[in-house]
């Protein structure tokens, strides 16, 4: 059974900088689309960025420059640098992959962004 644990996520003053991790419980060399998303309270959870195995990676307009995803197969680790928050950034933030046509989630990790 596929396992997507979310760590790194607390609460940051706006300009700040978090590093959110994403280990999964299976060798993910043969996942190809992995993604971060996030849900702020009364919205809709929305792709932030994503992650092929050959490196293309997509933003949200909103992020881009700002915040930078990454992966190391060799660990089964997925990561989401976030720079120059904002308070909008404020959110729950779920890992993501597919295998096999089946999606699955993390539990998720709140961010906050507040002075």
């Amino acid at each position: 059974q596929v396992q997507l644990v979310e760590s790194g996520g607390g609460l940051v003053q706006p300009g700040g900088s978090l590093r959110l991790s994403c280990a999964a419980s299976i060798d993910i060399f043969r996942v190809n689309y992995m993604g971060w998303y996030r849900q702020a309270p009364g919205k809709q959870r929305a792709l932030v960025a994503s992650i092929t195995n050959g490196g293309s990676t997509t933003y949200a307009d909103s992020v881009k420059g700002r915040f930078t995803i990454s992966r190391d197969n060799a660990k089964n680790m997925v990561y989401l640098q976030m720079n120059s928050m904002k308070p909008e950034d404020t959110a729950v933030y779920s890992c993501n992959l597919y295998q096999y046509g089946v999606g699955y989630w993390g539990q998720g990790t709140q961010v906050t962004v507040s002075s």
